[in-house]
């Protein structure tokens, strides 16, 4: 999505090749495990840490880190210096790892702008803690998944947001008209270290793992040179947050499932469909108890509420439904919103970027965008949404031909005649803006010209 979604592009395949080669170096050091007898409970064993520290998992793990790329934490190590790290100080470290010795570094705090408003607050683990996090998520995900409930979306093999929001929809669709709307305040900078940790300790126990898990919470944040400690919160940024984020919020799963209710979750998004305002507030409040009690979470009254699916603050993942007996996915105002400001961004004349790059930043964009956004059931939104953006680009460059004579010149090599260019050309009178929709612009910056620019479309097919 944008925000997640808010991040570099890689190139998957080519960095997966890349991480495969040089992770035959590293591969060297690591040793096997016999993973645990099928018949043995992993919470019964007490030999975990061995399988985090596997082989097959290591491999897995290193080419994960490899392909997802990031910045680097605070030692400045970039994670395609990793393999040659690894083969180097793989055996010491390992070694601290089954001792219970490793001190895992302070993540680097680092700042990026919310689509909702404000800034999210990131912490970038160093490249070795990236690894050893990975590893250890890979073992938790495969033996905790199992037992998450079917509603939760967020991070997890096979399930995605276009489920969530589908699942949301047939909420709806069935009479569940009202939605209670819960937003927890600053969920991931405020998860409490012991409620977790004790959660986390009834399913695993191993200690050494424990006391690693325990370590990385309370590993620090440099932010201006200086480390500060870390006694709430699971930093974002980290491979090991979104699990452990679904094992705390797992006891709210467990909880709405035991009283029979209808909800979906995607990390900490979580919205309730309810049959009545009267039941929404029931709910609302018996669930803002149970947070702050059992979990020792916040809701944020502010943007949290009982109300309509269709209404314009009520959102779910981006999008919103119609009023309708069978509503659809529509995008929610805010998303839209969010897009053409990123569009207007893009296309600013004061950038002073070509138009191939501009096209190809917008390219880049859209794809992204579309992939996600296409989801919804109301094609006239995109329509409009491609219809201006068009006209946004028309304006462009109409306005970078500066003058009349160039824009005559510049019409007439189009294909436009005499009569169209000096149209098109402009008197001075009218603004960039309204000349953008003139036909003489129209006809000669067309829907084929922008598709031979390589600009993605929005819809199957359009007109203007």
């Amino acid at each position: 999505m944008d925000d997640k979604r808010q991040k570099s592009q890689i190139e998957q395949v080519s960095m997966a090749r890349v991480g495969s080669e040089a992770s035959d170096g590293a591969m060297r050091g690591f040793e096997s495990f016999k993973s645990v007898g099928a018949t043995e409970s992993l919470a019964e064993t007490e030999h975990m840490l061995e399988e985090v520290l596997d082989k097959e998992n290591l491999k897995r793990a290193l080419n994960k880190v490899l392909e997802n790329k990031g910045a680097a934490g605070i030692d400045g190590m970039t994670v395609d210096k990793l393999p040659a790290y690894l083969k180097e100080n793989w055996k010491r470290i390992r070694k601290e790892l089954l001792e219970g010795s490793y001190a895992p570094r302070a993540v680097r705090r680092v700042e990026i702008p919310k689509a909702t408003g404000g800034m999210r607050q990131l912490g970038i683990p160093c490249a070795i803690d990236r690894f050893i996090q990975t590893a250890m998520q890979q073992v938790f995900q495969k033996h905790w998944d199992g037992a998450f409930s079917q509603y939760s979306y967020g991070f997890r093999p096979g399930k995605s947001q276009h489920q969530a929001i589908k699942q949301a929809q047939e909420y709806v669709s069935s009479g569940l008209r009202y939605v209670v709307d819960i937003d927890l305040e600053k969920f991931f900078d405020r998860v409490n270290h012991d409620v977790l940790m004790s959660r986390i300790a009834k399913r695993v126990k191993d200690k050494r793992v424990l006391k690693l898990i325990r370590a990385y919470l309370n590993a620090g944040m440099m932010e201006e040179g200086l480390v500060k400690p870390t006694e709430e919160g699971v930093p974002q940024g980290g491979p090991l947050s979104p699990i452990l984020s679904n094992l705390l919020l797992d006891d709210l799963d467990k909880e709405l499932e035991k009283r029979g209710l209808r909800f979906v979750r995607f990390t900490d998004d979580c919205n309730t469909y309810v049959g009545s305002q009267r039941a929404g507030e029931r709910v609302m409040e018996s669930i803002t108890k149970f947070l702050s009690k059992q979990l020792r979470l916040k809701v944020n009254e502010a943007k949290s509420a009982v109300g309509r699916p269709w209404q314009w603050q009520r959102k779910f993942l981006g999008f919103s439904f119609t009023n309708q007996k069978q509503p659809r996915r529509r995008i929610a105002p805010e998303a839209l919103k969010r897009a053409k400001e990123r569009i207007k961004r893009l296309t600013c004349r004061k950038r002073g970027n070509t138009l191939k790059q501009i096209t190809e930043e917008l390219t880049s964009y859209l794809r992204g965008w579309i992939g996600y956004f296409g989801y919804c059931e109301t094609p006239k939104v995109l329509q409009d949404l491609e219809k201006w953006l068009r006209r946004k680009l028309r304006c462009l460059i109409w306005k970078r031909w500066k003058r009349s004579t160039t824009r005559f010149k510049r019409l007439r090599a189009m294909g436009l005649t005499i009569t169209q260019a000096r149209e098109g050309a402009g008197s001075g009178v009218h603004g960039p803006w309204r000349m953008s929709q003139t036909p003489p612009i129209n006809s000669a910056l067309s829907i084929t010209y922008f598709q031979s620019l390589g600009l993605p479309a929005l819809m199957c097919s359009n007109t203007a």
